[in-house]
């Protein structure tokens, strides 16, 4: 393989990593706050994507708009399932809300499957994210260099809200200790909800970009990158922002150079998550950036 090539394959890695970052991050915040999985992340992520889809297509909106009334309906999902799914859960053993999470998803993906049909929708992908660009010979989709340049922003811009701002320190102090909080007057309810709204907020925006960069939707497609987005957020460390960020670009790197370099291999990528997660967690339980914790009974 040429230099060439394997800078071109670096590049969609890349796009792909962000994207799985973009995702990895939903996870971790609600672990953090929660020490919760939240297994139907990854359906959230298919609504946007579908909600984006039916607002250009069913309501002629322009894509702008469309997108982002889809990611204010997403937000306004994730707080509703988080109320309706986990609140009455909380003080409950864990197994419970674990239980309530795994059923959440299998809910949201079946519905998806009555409400948005089965058979495969195509996604109209924009003018400025369909062109491609030639960059030092290198045939670059334009969707490609945008999506690491939005979830740079997004990360930048919850990085300010987690380290700079009254509710990010509220994030933190109920990641810290939830009871504690509550004794020192923290809105508990108030805080898991913001964090629910920016993880799904996330999770519209990672859903609308993978439908510009694959432009094809069906209701079952938030199950793998879920689990990859997962499998990111654990070997970055599960609870680490930072860590969830480098366990998606590791993720994406990974995957797709894997495949450039070995293209028989092409048929088991989505094997290498899970040979991943199994490789680092033998030298590394935490994760790469995680921090041993004890179990709280």
């Amino acid at each position: 393989m040429d230099l060439q090539t394997l800078l071109q394959q670096f590049v969609n890695a890349l796009s792909l990593g962000s994207l799985y970052a973009l995702l990895a991050i939903g996870y971790t915040m609600v672990y953090g706050v929660l020490r919760l999985i939240n297994f139907a992340h990854g359906d959230v992520f298919m609504i946007g994507g579908y909600l984006a889809f039916y607002g250009v297509s069913l309501f002629a909106m322009p894509w702008w708009l469309a997108a982002c009334l889809a990611v204010a309906l997403t937000t306004l999902f994730g707080v509703g399932l988080e109320r309706a799914a986990y609140r009455p859960l909380r003080d409950s053993p864990r197994i419970s809300i674990m239980i309530s999470a795994i059923g959440a998803s299998f809910l949201i993906e079946n519905l998806g499957i009555v409400l948005f049909d089965a058979r495969p929708k195509a996604f109209a992908v924009p003018g400025p994210f369909a062109a491609n660009h030639v960059i030092g010979g290198l045939h670059v989709a334009a969707v490609s260099l945008i999506i690491p340049v939005v979830t740079t922003v997004l990360l930048a811009i919850l990085l300010w809200i987690v380290y700079r701002t009254k509710t990010g320190m509220a994030m933190r102090a109920v990641s810290t200790d939830i009871e504690a909080a509550r004794l020192m007057a923290i809105d508990v309810d108030r805080i898991v909800s913001i964090t629910f709204a920016i993880g799904s907020a996330l999770a519209a925006i990672g859903g609308i970009l993978w439908a510009l960069k694959y432009p094809r939707l069906e209701p079952l497609m938030g199950i793998m990158p879920g689990l990859k987005c997962f499998i990111a957020a654990v070997v970055g460390g599960i609870g680490s922002i930072a860590g969830a960020v480098l366990g998606g670009l590791l993720l994406g790197v990974i995957e797709l150079m894997t495949v450039a370099v070995l293209p028989g291999l092409t048929g088991y990528k989505d094997a290498f998550a899970f040979i991943l997660l199994i490789a680092v967690l033998l030298v590394r339980p935490a994760g790469l950036l995680g921090k041993n914790q004890g179990e709280k009974v």
